[in-house]
């Protein structure tokens, strides 16, 4: 059924939907998450609710006494929870924001709005309930940048002056928590300014101090900002290539949209994954920069060191090891593009070489590697910025096409070792990788091809160890 609750409304008695399922539900926003307050034990109106909507129901926690109602297809799911105090009033005056602290009785028209909630939502205005709101459960910070970036409202100045002050109270909130607030702001349409008011709420520091370093690191001539504002530059220009990949990679624009829309990790897809790789990849440069006697300032080594970094920060966020391991090789690799702009034209060796090493994310990094080079607009850049677009679109197409057909050898390692002659082992396995780069580059069509070519590289190797040569 469309709305879950049309059966409940007229008849449950003590009984309020709450929370952002009902502000949601004001503002005309889609949503299948519901919250009900009740006074006294939800279990019978719980059980009411999964009859008339053929749902499940099962109990959430013994200790709070709440009940989980889920849609047979997992379409939508209503929580029903006993009041928090003796009364509606009492359970909406220990909420986090007065846009969440209205109730709408099921048994009646009208809403319960004892602090101005309904006035807040027409004017667009994120305003606290108490001043302990944020000190109650830190993690409100967050959700109030979230919220900020979804809603596209405006916190007010005393909510933001007391939210400050318990930002550092995050450090002691379930990292769990933190990241699904985080995350949800990183993949909102205004994620930039979610990070600003991160800033400005000194919330970045708690939750990201790795972030806070890059400010003031100024970089190379090639750069006209420092790696922090570098940083949110390229992820303005990957957020707007996702949102039009057309816009870069021309005809094969389509394609790439269907891969960033694939789901990964997290709840996340490709796409959304792709934000914190921009937000991450130069995270190591305050460690590792230097500058030369000839005063050159170099970075070496960020990509590698970056990716470790970019792991340590969501396993301490409690992210999934594939989302961290996607970021982690989206920041090893998002140099690689731009080192093989001095190349061009690319052999078909230095092609299979850039795909095989950034695998399996070769699409992703290119589009990163794109949003970074946008981003750099220093000396000398339109050119370079032109010489990097006109490569980036032909290793794209490369790489859509390695992800749809993954090139193999054009031999089994047991039929090498059989035609060989020799056992399997780590010498077949360098044969065959060399076997495959060879038929990618065109240098072998066929299986008697590769076994000839075969015994090429073996008897270089045992030449190279000086196997088979008489003694002296």
């Amino acid at each position: 059924m469309n709305d879950p609750l049309s059966g409940l409304f007229g008849i449950a008695e003590n009984a309020w939907l709450v929370g952002g399922a009902l502000r949601d539900r004001l503002l005309g926003r889609l949503t299948t998450d519901y919250d009900i307050a009740v006074e006294g034990d939800p279990r019978r109106l719980a059980r009411a609710l999964a009859s008339s909507a053929r749902g499940h129901a099962f109990a959430l926690s013994e200790t709070f006494g709440g009940w989980r109602v889920v849609a047979r297809d997992h379409s939508w799911q209503v929580d029903l929870l006993p009041l928090s105090g003796e009364t509606i009033e009492e359970d909406l005056g220990r909420r986090d924001l007065t846009v969440n602290a209205i109730a709408q009785p099921l048994s009646a028209g009208g809403y319960v709005d004892p602090f101005g909630g309904l006035e807040d939502l027409r004017l667009g205005r994120l305003r606290m309930v108490s001043a302990d709101a944020f000190e109650v459960d830190p993690v409100r910070v967050l959700r109030l940048v979230r919220l900020a970036c979804e809603l596209g409202f405006v916190p007010e100045p005393g909510t933001m002056e007391v939210a400050a002050r318990s930002a550092p109270g995050l450090r002691d909130v379930a990292p769990e928590r933190v990241f699904l607030e985080l995350k949800r702001t990183m993949i909102s349409e205004r994620a930039l300014e979610g990070l600003a008011l991160m800033d400005e709420l000194n919330v970045t520091p708690v939750i990201l101090p790795e972030l806070s370093r890059l400010r003031g690191i100024e970089q190379s001539q090639y750069h006209h900002l420092d790696v922090y504002d570098h940083t949110r530059a390229v992820l303005a220009e990957t957020i707007a290539l996702a949102r039009d990949p057309s816009r870069a990679f021309g005809s094969d624009g389509a394609a790439v949209a269907a891969v960033l829309g694939e789901p990964l990790a997290n709840e996340l897809t490709r796409g959304q994954a792709l934000r914190f790789g921009a937000l991450f990849h130069d995270v190591a440069k305050p460690l590792v920069r230097d500058v030369t006697p000839q005063g050159r300032v170099t970075f070496m080594g960020h990509d590698a060191k970056g990716a470790e970094m970019a792991i340590a920060a969501l396993q301490r966020l409690r992210a999934s090891e594939r989302l961290g391991d996607y970021v982690a090789a989206l920041t090893r690799h998002h140099l690689r593009l731009g080192f093989l702009v001095r190349e061009m034209p690319l052999s078909r060796r230095a092609i299979y070489r850039y795909l095989k090493a950034c695998a399996p994310v070769q699409v992703e990094v290119t589009v990163l590697s794109v949003a970074d080079r946008l981003a750099t607009r220093g000396s000398g850049s339109a050119e370079a910025i032109a010489k990097h677009l006109e490569l980036a679109r032909q290793l794209v197409g490369e790489a859509l096409a390695w992800r749809l057909a993954p090139p193999k050898p054009p031999v089994r390692g047991d039929e090498l070792a059989r035609a060989l002659g020799i056992e399997t082992g780590p010498v077949i396995g360098t044969v065959l990788d060399e076997l495959e780069e060879a038929s990618f580059a065109g240098e072998i069509g066929d299986r008697q091809a590769a076994l000839e070519r075969a015994r090429q590289l073996l008897g270089a190797t045992a030449g190279a160890r000086g196997e088979g040569r008489p003694s002296d």
